[in-house]
Parts: structure tokens; sequence; C-alpha cells
């Protein structure tokens, strides 16, 4: 603490992007359309799901969770950041910005374990289909997705409340559009060693630990689709797994990109714009990769135009 200003601040100021105002009004439209395409992507994969009881199986209701998780994730950071880019003001109260930083955790770590979740599904359904309704029995996937719930409540909560107990002196410029953990652990001038100690350990239990179960699982489908004796099988077989993995890869790819590369002299700058993609882009993205490579949800979808055409033409 020594050379610095004791005065408990109440408030942080979010810095935001790093664009020339002269460019404010073009990407304040830009991120607006990106968050509304966002909400009404998400929201219209979970209507299909609720609507076609074609789609009623545990892939999908670990689909629809994930929908829910995007819209949440990115409403966490988005609204403020649409808001600061229209005040002169871009500060954040202290209680609301530890608020968001344990939302943007919950919902970050969400995704991670429902992606775990969905891998787990296509593992049971290409190695053991002729077993797959009695092993992803609707009690296990509502199971599983009460347990990710549960786990994540108390990943984000733990880390919010050691962030609590440190003091925040004088400075109070956050580089970021959002509260960011690590940015935070940056401003403080409490000894912070317990909370980076206690980042490490859970960062490995909650980011690692599923990324392998995803890699275990998709090494024992690759293992098992080989044995497949026609190539039409295969491509099957592939072909149900191709949208999880690219959201896989469009989420795991972020996080590794931010957390595990090594920073550079623009590290600030590589943060801001990983973190646009994990929690702007991604959970816009994820909508199109399922309603593009998946053909239950196309089917889904004609099937709800093709029912409102026949009501429209009574």
């Amino acid at each position: 603490m020594t050379g610095r200003n004791q005065t408990i601040i109440s408030d942080f100021l979010l810095l935001g992007l790093p664009i020339e105002p002269e460019q404010q009004n073009l990407f304040y439209a830009l991120f607006l359309a990106m968050y509304l395409t966002t909400i009404l992507g998400n929201l219209l994969i979970i209507f299909l799901i609720r609507l076609d009881s074609h789609l009623h199986t545990p892939m999908y209701l670990f689909l629809s969770s994930l929908s829910f998780s995007d819209i949440c994730f990115s409403s966490v950071t988005i609204p403020k950041l649409l808001q600061n880019m229209q005040s002169q003001v871009s500060s954040i109260p202290y209680a609301e910005c530890l608020t968001q930083m344990y939302f943007f955790l919950f919902f970050a770590d969400l995704e991670s374990f429902l992606l775990v979740a969905m891998a787990y599904d296509r593992y049971v359904a290409i190695c053991f289909p002729l077993r797959y309704t009695t092993i992803m029995s609707p009690r296990l996937s509502l199971s599983l997705v009460v347990l990710s719930w549960v786990l994540t409540t108390f990943h984000a909560m733990l880390h919010t409340l050691l962030m609590a107990r440190l003091c925040f002196c004088v400075d109070n410029m956050i580089p970021h559009f959002f509260c960011d953990m690590s940015a935070l652990l940056n401003l403080s001038c409490s000894d912070t060693r317990v909370n980076e100690l206690v980042i490490f350990i859970m960062g490995g239990l909650i980011l690692v630990v599923p990324f392998l179960l995803i890699i275990l699982s998709y090494t024992r489908i690759v293992s098992s689709v080989f044995n497949i004796p026609s190539a039409r099988g295969v491509h099957k077989a592939f072909s149900t797994c191709g949208s999880h993995l690219s959201v896989v890869s469009l989420f795991y790819g972020t996080v590794i990109g931010l957390y595990l590369c090594p920073s550079s002299s623009n590290s600030t700058v590589k943060e801001i714009v990983l973190g646009m993609m994990y929690t702007v882009v991604t959970p816009m993205l994820n909508p199109f990769i399922y309603s593009l490579r998946n053909r239950d949800i196309k089917g889904a979808l004609r099937r709800v135009f093709h029912k409102k055409k026949i009501l429209f033409s009574f």
C-alpha cells in the first residue's frame, strides 16, 4: 500500500473500447444490431425447441439451455457498453461492478459446462446408439443441467466474495468495457495472492477439465466412427457433431487465446478484442451455427412456418 492514496472509491470508470469519437455512432449501431441479433436468434432456437415435439430430446434441452445462457451472457455486458457509448461519464458503481463480474463468470462457466454435457450426449448417441434413450434419460439430462447451474453458482460466488474483501484506492479506471476480474485485481491496493491462487486452481477445474472431457468424448467418438463400415454412416455420425464442434472451437479458441497465450505489448487491446469475441460475437453466431448446420432445427423451422401458413389460409 506504500505510496498509494488510501481514499476508498465508490465507483469505477470503464474506459471502454479504443475507438475514435467520430466512430462512436457507427460502432454503437453495429453493437446494437449484433446484440439484437443475439437475442432474436437465441430466442428463435428456444421457441423452436419448445414448440416442436421432435426436438424434445436431451441434446435440444442442452441447446435451449445454451441459448438462454448466451442471451444472458450478452446482456451482462452489452447494454452497459451501449449506455456508456452514449454517455459522457462511463462510470459504474462498486456494487454494480461486482454484480456484473458475478454474472459474467456465472454464464461463461455455464456455457462451458453445457458444452461438456452436449459432448457427452453426442458420445452416447454415436458410441451406444441402441442404449441412448436408456442412458440419456430425461432425469439424467435435467440433472446435468441443474448440476451445471449449481457448480457455476458456487464458482462465481467464490470469486465475487474474494473480490469483495479487497480494498480499492484512488485508481478506479478499468481499461475494459466491463468489470473484468483481472483488471479489478490490478487496481486493488490489497494483497491479491489468495485471489490469484484461487483463480489458478479454479480456472483449471472450470475451464481445463471441461475442455479435456470434451476432447476425450470426441476421441472416443472418432474411434467409434472409424469402425462404421459405410461412408454414409461415417458422414451421418460426423454431421451430428459438426455444429457442436464449431461452437466448442469458437468458445474455447477465444478463451485459450485470451488466458493461455503469452501477453504482448498490446495485451490490453488483445484482451478487449478477445473479450468482444466471446461476449458479443460467439453468442450471436451460435444460433446461426445450429440453424445452418442442423437438419432438425431447419426441419422444425419449416414445420412451424407450414403450420402458420395453414392457420393464415383459414
